[in-house]
C-alpha cells in the first residue's frame, strides 16, 4: 500500500477544507474553535502520559482515552456545516457519555476531602497538566458558545454539556492525582 503524503499544499493559500469539501479561511472562527479542541486533546494526551508512571493512575487511562475519542467526534462535527452532518454520518456525543462523566466525577470526588476554600492549580506534574486541560476545556466551551451566538448554526448535540462536565472532570482528576501521589493541595489565601 502506498503511503499518503503528510503535506498536500492545498492550504498554502490560507484556506482549509471542511468535511463537506467546502473551503474556508484558516482564520474562520469555526477553524479556531476546533483548533482549540485539538489543542485540548493534545494536552489530555500529554497528561495521560504521566499516568503510565503510576500503577493506580494507569487504571484511569481507558476512560481518558474514551474522552479523547469523544473530542475527535465533536471535532468532526465542528469541521462540518450543520446541514451536512447527517449526510456524512458523523459520530455524535451521547447522553450516556455525559452520565458516565458525571459518575466518574462523583467516584473520584468521593475519595477527596471536601473543599473548604479555593486551591491553587499545581501539585504533581500530572495534576498540573490536568489543570491545563481544565482551563483549555473552559476555553473551548467559551468559544463554542461564542461561535453559536455569532453564526446561529446549530451546535453538535450535547456539546456544551460535554465541555462543561469535562472541565469539572479535570478539576476533580487533578485533585485526585495529587492525592494518589501524596502531594498536598495549596489553599488560596487572599
Amino acid at each position: 500500500m502506498k503511503k499518503s503524503k503528510i503535506y498536500t499544499k492545498t492550504g498554502d493559500d490560507g484556506h482549509t477544507g471542511l468535511v463537506s469539501g467546502n473551503r474556508t479561511l484558516k482564520s474562520d472562527s469555526r477553524i479556531d474553535l476546533y483548533g482549540e479542541l485539538d489543542e485540548l486533546n493534545s494536552r489530555i494526551g500529554f497528561s495521560a502520559s504521566f499516568f503510565l508512571q503510576d500503577k493506580e493512575l494507569i487504571t484511569l487511562l481507558p476512560f481518558v482515552r474514551r474522552l479523547q475519542s469523544a473530542i475527535f467526534d465533536l471535532g468532526s462535527n465542528l469541521a462540518c456545516e450543520y446541514e451536512n452532518r447527517a449526510k456524512f454520518k458523523l459520530p455524535q456525543l451521547s447522553e450516556d457519555l455525559i452520565k458516565a462523566l458525571e459518575l466518574e466525577i462523583d467516584r473520584l470526588d468521593n475519595d477527596l476531602e471536601p473543599l473548604k476554600n479555593f486551591i491553587l492549580p499545581g501539585g504533581s506534574f500530572a495534576a498540573s497538566s490536568l489543570h491545563l486541560c481544565r482551563t483549555s476545556a473552559r476555553t473551548v466551551e467559551r468559544k463554542l458558545v461564542h461561535y453559536f451566538q455569532e453564526t446561529k448554526e446549530e451546535l453538535p448535540v450535547h456539546s456544551i454539556e460535554f465541555l462543561n462536565r469535562l472541565s469539572d472532570y479535570f478539576f476533580v482528576l487533578s485533585r485526585y492525582t495529587n492525592k494518589i501521589t501524596n502531594i498536598p493541595e495549596i489553599a488560596w489565601v487572599p
